[in-house]
């Protein structure tokens, strides 16, 4: 099953769970590390996650996915913070960072840079809206490699 398969398969199977419990399902990341697989599950709440909240969804989750064995390899499974700095994979996170400072990397140029760091201002469908020195670039998903958002100190 392709890692963006399991990925979904997995949201749709632990999201109402993690949810039942208070949290909420921020990311799920099916990831190989050499010979080895990681099922991350990244979980947020409005006043932060600690690692007894880990340990209560593991605990949860881990039978779950048991019963559901359709993960064939043996994996590693993670449970953590989504983070200060959160990664933005999906079109939800970016509209969770409507009037914040994000950093985005792309896949090739654009005006001589690759690392992009602004206010978003909008997201839509297809792009986002950044403000970066008084200047507004709208930048297609599909050019995006990774973005962050940024938590200023």
């Amino acid at each position: 099953m392709a890692q963006k398969n399991i990925e979904l398969r997995v949201t749709e199977l632990l999201k109402e769970k993690i949810e039942e419990l208070g949290y909420e399902l921020y990311d799920v990341e099916y990831i190989k590390e050499g010979k080895e697989y990681h099922l991350c599950i990244y979980i947020d709440k409005p006043d932060g996650i600690d690692i007894s909240d880990c340990e209560k969804v593991n605990d949860v989750i881990n039978l779950i996915l048991d019963e559901e064995e359709y993960l064939q390899e043996q994996y590693f499974l993670e449970v953590s913070s989504s983070g200060l700095e959160k990664k933005l994979r999906k079109k939800e996170h970016y509209q969770k960072q409507i009037g914040k400072e994000i950093e985005i990397t792309l896949y090739s140029k654009i005006d001589d840079k690759k690392n992009i760091r602004g206010i978003l201002i909008n997201c839509e469908e297809d792009s986002i809206l950044l403000k970066v020195d008084n200047e507004e670039i709208k930048i297609n998903f599909d050019k995006i490699a990774s973005g962050k958002s940024i938590f200023n100190w």
